[in-house]
């Protein structure tokens, strides 16, 4: 028996399939082969066309049925990519490309919407500013396309859409609601007082179901087209972040995930609802099988594994990740002086949305080496984790744990020691992915796995970093310099 995880992401729709007795991936699948396109018609947008992300999808099921018994499938998840927006006519078709989370053309929109609701109300109810996220691209397409506006059915977000061909039926989900800025923490309901301000009709909105819960069943048409029989419930739904932490079993207050891709996300839990009056980091539902509510707090750098990447390719191109990362553990924790601001991969959220430039900082000609600056772009990185997670302290959140996939800068034991040494929180990597925690979520939702505990008995664990002693000396006094060049900047 199988969970089938369903990942979709802006580069691609991964597939995986869970051996529910086992917690084995058994087969997986990535469409398309290369990185999934992204229309800019104007300076600023970014649009895919949803049935494309279906045509990826039908694909990679191709490929698990060739491996598989899909008859075999027991439970769906989806995990999808945050802040999109997706509307359908009464048929189900695409009115238009979804305006994908990327597209910025809906910032002034949120801008003029957080001062005409109320700053204040805005914090204290939504816990974020309208900003340019769901609600704000529809109130968008309202002003600037009526004509397309007017031929709305639903509006949805990418994987309320995969759930909907899947199933027949249009749905969302509150943690959804909370990404698209229309979920009024306070009340615990859809914050209608935002669509009254846009003047969306509430007759817009999908059904609500439960994140974690039998959302809708598989229809015939699906049974048809990919073998997965009629009536086998889609049981879990939640954005690309929460479902990371979720994949990683992040589900309590004071656990954290992270990830060090292009770039870096922070992600953590907490049971207050309280909000960044500043809007450097944001605040969402959490998913999370507890009968308590959960927020997510999200932090995101821009600058991150593509300061090292520029580091690697114009510093020391003759080397390997690897070999690149040892060369940097030659030099000593606080790398001599050498400060390195990663922040060059546009405007900083964490820093209001300024675009400040990467920036080298006491680099000696006579004393410092390749060595030191590859160390300072690491620690850098390390340094800007740190600046997010300090204001989610402030936000009530304090990290003792956190996890992370085992990819991108987490593979590196410098940079996760150094992250730890900085924040005292303990560093666990482990071997899984989005697609296959939404397989564990669908698991969970359905009954097929009674307890969280269970859901990730099959979880493996592959490192532990602690704390480094000798080194949090030295990194603090350069943490310390660090912060005092980013806030001259910022000033």
């Amino acid at each position: 028996m199988y969970s089938l995880g369903i990942d979709l992401g802006s580069s691609s729709v991964k597939l995986s399939l869970l051996d529910i007795e086992s917690g084995k991936c058994v087969a997986s699948a990535t469409n398309p082969p290369k990185e999934a396109p992204i229309s800019s018609p104007h300076k600023g947008w970014a649009e895919q066309a949803p049935t494309d992300w279906w045509k990826y999808l039908s694909d990679g099921m191709a490929e698990l049925a060739a491996q598989c018994d899909l008859s075999q499938v027991a439970s769906v998840g989806i995990s999808y990519q945050m802040h999109g927006l997706v509307a359908v006519d009464k048929d189900g078709t695409p009115v238009r490309d979804s305006i994908i989370w990327c597209d910025s053309r809906a910032v002034q929109t949120g801008a003029d919407a957080f001062e005409a609701i109320g700053r204040k109300r805005c914090m204290e109810q939504l816990l974020n500013s309208p900003g340019n996220f769901t609600a704000s691209k529809l109130a968008w397409v309202k002003a600037a396309e009526p004509e397309t506006y007017a031929r709305i059915w639903k509006f949805m977000l990418p994987g309320d859409y995969i759930a909907y061909r899947l199933t027949g039926k249009m749905s969302t989900t509150a943690t959804g609601l909370s990404e698209g800025i229309l979920w009024d923490f306070r009340a615990g309901e859809r914050a209608d007082f935002v669509a009254g301000h846009f003047g969306f009709d509430q007759s817009l909105f999908c059904d609500v179901v439960p994140a974690i819960g039998v959302q809708a069943l598989c229809s015939a048409e699906t049974q048809a087209l990919f073998g997965i029989p009629e009536g086998t419930p889609v049981s879990y739904r939640a954005g690309d972040q929460p479902n990371n932490a979720f994949s990683l079993n992040v589900l309590e207050p004071g656990e954290i995930a992270a990830t060090g891709g292009t770039s870096g996300v922070v992600y953590g839990v907490t049971d207050l609802p309280k909000a960044d009056s500043e809007s450097r980091v944001n605040t969402f539902l959490h998913v999370a099988p507890s009968s308590e509510q959960r927020m997510g707090v999200l932090l995101c750098i821009n600058g991150c594994g593509i300061m090292n990447a520029w580091a690697r390719k114009n510093v020391a191109p003759e080397l390997t990740y690897p070999e690149m990362n040892a060369l940097a553990d030659t030099v000593p924790a606080g790398s001599d002086g050498v400060l390195v601001l990663p922040f060059g991969n546009g405007a900083e959220r964490v820093l209001g949305n300024r675009s400040t430039g990467a920036r080298i900082v006491g680099l000696d000609l006579v004393r410092h080496s390749k060595a030191h600056l590859l160390r300072a772009v690491q620690e850098g990185i390390a340094f800007s984790f740190r600046y997010g997670i300090d204001i989610m302290r402030d936000l009530g959140l304090e990290p003792n744990v956190i996890r992370a996939g085992k990819a991108n800068l987490f593979l590196n034991p410098m940079f996760r020691k150094t992250l730890a040494s900085l924040t005292g929180a303990r560093i666990e990597l482990f071997d899984t992915d989005g697609a296959l925690g939404a397989a564990r979520g669908a698991a969970l939702g359905a009954g097929i796995y009674k307890t969280a505990r269970e859901t990730f008995a099959s979880l493996a664990r592959l490192d532990v970093d602690e704390p480094e002693k000798a080194w949090s000396q030295p990194l603090e006094e350069a943490y310390a310099k660090w912060k005092t060049e980013v806030e001259s900047i910022i000033k």
